[in-house]
Parts: structure tokens; sequence; C-alpha cells
């Protein structure tokens, strides 16, 4: 059985990147997404082992520390870090693995994991990421000032991606995000060895 394919998934908080990759989820077959272990508190309505592993700060620098992490990154004061074991059991069983991390995880992973396809999206104006933050009712004022210049600082790292999307149009942007990883499912390694045997008998 092939490798499946390690997806990232990237975008400024408030783009509406959660959002399309659930969709994405649950129109394609054989994807599943990777559950970061995070420092943050855990929000009303999250769920252990759903959205985030939640622990302890000691604890995730000992994880750290054991190089238990795919790659780990602080965002807004908190730790993010992707399980390694986790991602290659998944990938192991030909399943594509989506990680939704920030441009720090995503320049790691691409280090580490050379073969993995990025995607990055971005909303259509800045006016429109500040409503969507906005509507969250989350968040102070303060905050989602921070929040919207950290936006901009992140969206300076587009270019160190294979895709970008623009997430103006929902529909649109999850039809590039399911042609993106349809085509990943085409590539030529991955391919001859799903039909190794039909390649054997056309050439025989």
């Amino acid at each position: 059985m092939p490798r499946g394919t390690l997806l990232i998934v990237s975008a400024p908080s408030g783009t509406g990147k959660t959002t399309l990759v659930k969709a994405l989820v649950a129109s394609l077959p054989d994807i599943v997404v990777s559950v970061s272990y995070t420092t943050r508190p855990k929000r009303p309505l999250e769920q252990e082992g759903v959205h985030y592993h939640f622990i302890e700060r000691a604890a995730f620098m000992a994880m750290v520390e054991q190089e238990h992490f795919l790659e780990h990154a602080q965002v807004f004061g908190q730790q993010y870090g992707t399980s390694r074991s986790a991602i290659d059991h998944h990938l192991a069983q030909g399943l594509d693995v989506i990680l939704e991390i920030d441009w720090q995880g995503a320049s790691q992973v691409r280090r580490r994991a050379p073969d993995c396809v990025s995607i990055f999206i971005v909303p259509p104006s800045l006016e429109a990421l500040e409503q969507r933050l906005r509507a969250r009712s989350q968040d102070s004022d303060e905050i989602i000032a921070h929040r919207t210049r950290a936006a901009v600082a992140e969206m300076r790292h587009y270019s160190e991606f294979d895709y970008l999307v623009v997430n103006d149009d929902f529909g649109q942007a999850l039809t590039a995000l399911k042609a993106i990883v349809l085509a990943s499912r085409q590539r030529l390694v991955l391919q001859v060895a799903r039909e190794r045997e039909l390649l054997r008998q056309l050439l025989a």
C-alpha cells in the first residue's frame, strides 16, 4: 500500500481555515486531520482529543526534549505541536493527513518531509478578516487588533507554500482545496505503487 500524502494547510486566524478543512474531510475519503497538542486553555465546546490534546506546559516541553514532535511552535504565547508517531501511523495506512499549522510549523515540516504538499489560505481583504474575528465574539478589541497585525505578518510568508487559495466564496475555496488534494493523489510515485500490475500488463 502506498503511503498517504502529508498536507499542510496554513492561514491567519479568522480566515476560515478550520471550517474549510472540516468540509474538505467530509467530502473526500481516506483523509484525516492531525490532532495537535497545545498548552492553551480549552475553549467552550472544544473536546479533548478531537480539537486538540490539551496539556500543561511542562509536559509539552518534556515532549519537545524527547523529540516527540514533527513540528512545534509558539503562537500568541501558547505552544502547539504535531505528534510525529501519529502522523506516521496514518500515512502508513495510506491516509492523507492534514496539518493545520502556522507558517513556523510549516517551515519545519517542509524541511523534515520535503514531499509534503503545502497550501496557504488568505482572506479576500483585511476588512473581511477583521469582521470574521469580531463575529467570533470571543476576543476584546485589543486582541482583535493584535491578531490582525499578526495576520499581516503571517501572510508575508505565502510565497513559501506550494498553493495559494483565497477564501472569498466558500464553495469556490473548497473546490480549490479538493482539486489540490485530488491532484496530489495522481502523482507519479503514488500511481506507480497503486497501479503496478496494470502498468506491467500494459507494457508487457
